[in-house]
């Protein structure tokens, strides 16, 4: 019974991770919460005595520098934690019969389509930010390791794209949107960049839609998100509504609100393969409204 595997989490105290643990503990299924100093990305070689000694029969490799402004400060270290980590890992799991579900992102798309359609698993990556040429470096190296290509992946490792994350614990874009609300003067509004388009993922969502993707495919490459997309300038005005605040929003162009990271404009991604397989998420915005009543003030 595919719901009875021993299933290992890296990043375990994380954004997704904590998702996924909190998932598995409520569908009783056996599993690992690796963290750090157990797991650490900073240490990859810690990977190896984790798989020998526990014999995970799946890795869900949540575990990732997310700071995509630091990794445009620092694209060296990006490159180690999202990139060769993932290789040292999954160069583990193949030596002692793991499967691994390596999580990516929607940055290894550069975003510059403008036919209002999803990037489907078939389209051609190509990064614009560090950030995204480290998870892509990541995806390859995994692939590599269990004798593939990302474009063709086998039986035991699964590449899993989703993009606009938000959940506990930490700093999401809906709080940070009520924070930046709470210091705003009297009378100012609020800039929020209006042409970047994404799919906000719940990553409580995106826990039970990975372990629904492992039971349901052998391997493969897959896009999992909520369904629907929206700008940020939108999703602000949702967040701000739904806690019932009235601070105005000015609307500004991604081009000119100062970062160290370039972000992709189109940032939505097509599931359909994984909906093809019946793993299917509730739109963006239901998944929002569930959630907004835990960070309204």
């Amino acid at each position: 019974m595919t719901g009875r595997r021993l299933i290992a989490v890296t990043g375990a105290r994380g954004r997704l991770g904590s998702a996924l643990v909190a998932r598995l503990a409520a569908e009783d299924r056996p599993h690992l919460a690796w963290g750090r100093p157990l797991y650490d990305l900073d240490r990859p070689a810690s990977a190896d005595p984790l798989v020998r000694s526990d014999r995970p029969a799946v890795v869900i490799h949540a575990a990732a520098w997310t700071d995509v402004d630091g990794c445009a400060r620092d694209p060296g270290l990006a490159t180690r934690r999202n990139g060769e980590a993932v290789g040292v890992l999954a160069r583990a799991c193949r030596q002692f019969g793991a499967g691994l579900v390596v999580v990516s992102t929607n940055e290894v798309f550069d975003g510059r389509r403008t036919d209002r359609r999803g990037y489907a698993e078939t389209d051609v990556t190509s990064p614009i930010n560090p950030y995204g040429l480290s998870k892509l470096e990541g995806e390859r190296l995994a692939a590599e390791a269990f004798g593939m290509t990302p474009s063709a992946l086998g039986a035991g490792l699964w590449i899993v794209r989703t993009a606009w994350l938000y959940g506990p614990p930490g700093a999401d874009f809906p709080r940070k949107i009520l924070a930046a609300a709470d210091r705003l003067r009297p009378g100012a509004a609020l800039p929020v960049v209006h042409d970047e388009i994404g799919s906000p993922t719940f990553a409580a969502d995106l826990a039970a839609a990975i372990l629904r993707l492992v039971d349901a495919a052998a391997g493969g490459l897959y896009h999992l998100v909520n369904r629907g997309a929206v700008s940020r300038l939108d999703w602000a005005a949702r967040v701000l509504e739904q806690c019932g605040r009235a601070s105005p929003l000015e609307p500004i162009g991604h081009d000119t609100y100062e970062r160290a990271s370039a972000a992709p404009a189109w940032a939505v991604l097509d599931a359909s393969r994984a909906t093809a397989l019946g793993v299917t998420m509730r739109p963006w915005a239901d998944a929002f409204d569930d959630y907004a009543p835990s960070i309204c003030p």
